[in-house]
């Protein structure tokens, strides 16, 4: 587990291209009190936060080892409760948050695209 990157992610990096290319300047892993913010826009507050489909349990593509059981569905267990903490926070903040599955990335990017113009939209 070592080698799992928390940062510049191969989804990650694909949507912070995007939005570079499309003029967006933003931060990457923005502090907050509720943890690191993935891409943050921090003066209209608005967060995005990409989750991969492993380790956050997507329920389309999320799978879960079959060896040591007990530690994985721990694991996957704070990881939910952790994002959860977040988003509260940001959400306790007035930070408007989008969550992002890396497969909407790779399928979906346009939609992606949209869904991020209309919140700044939104928040200007």
């Amino acid at each position: 587990m070592s080698r799992v990157h928390s940062r510049d992610t191969g989804p990650e990096m694909l949507l912070r291209k995007r939005l570079f290319a499309k003029g967006f300047r933003y931060r990457v892993d923005y502090r907050h009190q509720g943890g690191k913010i993935d891409i943050a826009f921090p003066r209209h507050k608005l967060a995005l936060l990409v989750d991969g489909c492993f380790w956050h349990c997507c329920p389309m593509h999320g799978s879960r080892p079959k060896n040591n059981k007990e530690f994985w569905d721990a694991k996957f267990k704070l990881n939910l409760n952790r994002d959860k903490r977040q988003t509260d926070a940001l959400h306790a903040d007035g930070w408007t948050v989008l969550r992002f599955w890396e497969h909407e990335l790779r399928e979906n990017m346009e939609e992606v695209m949209n869904r991020i113009t209309i919140a700044l939209d939104h928040r200007r």
